[in-house]
């Protein structure tokens, strides 16, 4: 059908010269069929042609209506009595419901009727119904002269505009009657035999938009990591650089006041590099590090056990982002004293065995601030309002251990779909055997917290097993799914608990 048409609109075109309008000249065929065609023989530049548009107007329900029965105004100027005796408002309604209101304020505007008290009377022995007389003229035309009427019809929603698409179509530069089939791409057999010397290639539509290419999506625990950012944003923080997930022990584990014997350092809870084993050299403040583990300092009397250095130039993957934050805390030692607040939202890795709620590698998402006079009053007002911005507003605290903070604190939420607390975080003011061994000035106190990223994914996005959340069980398909993340929002398996508990109530 598309190549017997092509050839009908070109013989047509050698004849006549010109289409005027394929609605006319090809009325059977439906339109878009023929721009089809035109658009092919548009490529091949034998014809050229322009979008022609007719505007016609059809009836609506309520303009058939008042064609077939009259116009409301028309019916009410015929449900009043001729003289002066009239008829009430209540009796038209009862008789004709809505339409009374229409017709009647209609009919005053035309002065075709007036009120006299409570009661409708004549002004006039007769009327033309010019609505129906119109809505005719426009059911045989699809249109009105006069582009008043149509303006009235249509703001009474009697009409409806309508559009019909044509098409003038004229030779184009490459005009002929001859149809070839052109070649789309150059192929091999093209090339050996020579036939792409005589053969017709398709000319190349660069304005096309083309098939949609499927974008990316991002990963559930890059949803819940920006949306911690934004938090750290908004409340002041600056953000730590994490590129460096090889660290020595040094860095890891003894500028942070972790002794060398600590079980956290051995093999069974660290991965440690086989090549290169060491680092080449420790920071230059490294024997204050070495003084305060053996002797103290600071209001401690340390360890007490020989420093190893070859212990601390030991290579390992960080097992947290501590030691970035004993990075940035030395720095800031170097200039000036000014406060601070630092964020980090990264990798690290632990030798532990996995299963449902454990992996070798997770982020951890932790924050710390550098100011004079701050205690561990400082540190519970600000988690207070940091939580409160992922909808957590029910905080408890409990004493807890850790080597490098004193006092230290573990963080619970209570979480009204399960009816119990959860363990959120941790948390603690830095130990100054370590502040003041990276070189921060007496007065100057640091508040650290951290808690894990995977865990609120889990919930915000109902994943049972973090192996579904990370790793080679993860469906692509329900990584495009999942919507984004809002921490101040309940949804996921926090929605469902609620849900479940309000139905048990």
């Amino acid at each position: 059908m598309s190549e017997d048409l092509k050839l009908t609109i070109l013989k047509r075109l050698d004849s006549d010269g010109l289409i005027e309008s394929t609605r006319v000249a090809f009325k059977d065929v439906p339109e878009e069929t023929v721009l089809g065609a035109l658009k092919s023989l548009e490529s091949q530049e034998k014809v050229s042609y322009k979008t022609l548009t007719t505007e016609f107007w059809t009836i609506e329900p309520e303009g058939k209506d008042q064609l077939e029965n009259g116009s409301y105004e028309a019916r009410i100027f015929a449900a009043v009595p001729a003289g002066s005796q009239g008829v009430s408002m209540k009796d038209l309604e009862a008789q004709f419901g809505k339409v009374a209101k229409l017709g009647q304020g209609k009919c005053m505007a035309e002065k075709w009727l007036k009120k006299d008290g409570d009661m409708l009377v004549r002004l006039v022995d007769s009327v033309v119904d010019q609505v129906k007389a119109n809505l005719e003229v426009v059911k045989a035309e699809g249109m009105h002269p006069d582009p008043s009427v149509i303006k009235d019809l249509k703001r009474r929603k009697l009409i409806k505009a309508n559009k019909i698409l044509s098409y003038a179509v004229k030779k184009g530069a490459d005009f002929s009657t001859e149809l070839k089939k052109q070649a789309t791409d150059l192929t091999l057999e093209m090339l050996q035999s020579g036939a792409w010397k005589s053969s017709e290639f398709k000319k190349f539509n660069f304005d096309s938009l083309g098939v949609n290419a499927a974008g990316g999506h991002l990963h559930p625990l890059m949803k819940v990591r920006e949306e911690f950012r934004q938090v750290f944003f908004e409340t002041g923080f600056e953000e730590m650089p994490t590129n460096n997930f090889v660290e020595s022990s040094f860095w890891n584990f003894d500028a942070l006041f972790v002794p060398q014997q600590h079980p956290a350092r051995k093999l069974q809870d660290t991965f440690f590099l086989i090549d290169p084993v060491h680092a080449n050299a420790l920071p230059d403040f490294w024997e204050r590090v070495k003084d305060v583990h053996e002797k103290g300092g600071y209001g401690s009397i340390g360890y007490r056990y020989n420093w190893s250095e070859e212990e601390a130039k030991t290579l390992v993957l960080r097992t947290h982002t501590t030691a970035i934050t004993a990075h940035m805390l030395h720095k800031l030692a170097q200039g000036p004293y000014r406060p601070a607040k630092y964020f980090s939202i990264d990798r690290v890795y632990r030798n532990e065995a996995v299963d449902a709620t454990h992996l070798a590698e997770f982020h951890q998402v932790e924050g710390v601030i550098a100011d004079k006079n701050m205690s561990l009053g400082s540190l519970i007002a600000f988690l207070d309002m940091f939580f409160k911005k992922m909808g957590m507003s029910n905080l408890r605290f409990k004493p807890t251990y850790n080597p490098y903070t004193e006092p230290s604190m573990e963080i619970f939420s209570y979480h009204e779909g399960l009816g119990r607390w959860l363990e959120i975080g941790n948390s603690g003011m830095f130990r100054p055997e370590m502040l003041r061994s990276l070189g921060l000035e007496e007065g100057v106190q640091v508040a650290g917290f951290g808690l894990s990223l995977e865990r609120p994914t889990m919930f915000k996005y109902s994943i049972n097993n973090i192996r579904e959340l990370v790793g080679h069980k993860v469906k692509l398909s329900d990584i495009a799914a999942n919507p984004a993340c809002r921490l101040d929002k309940k949804m996921g398996r926090e929605a469902e608990q609620q849900s479940a508990a309000v139905n048990k109530i």
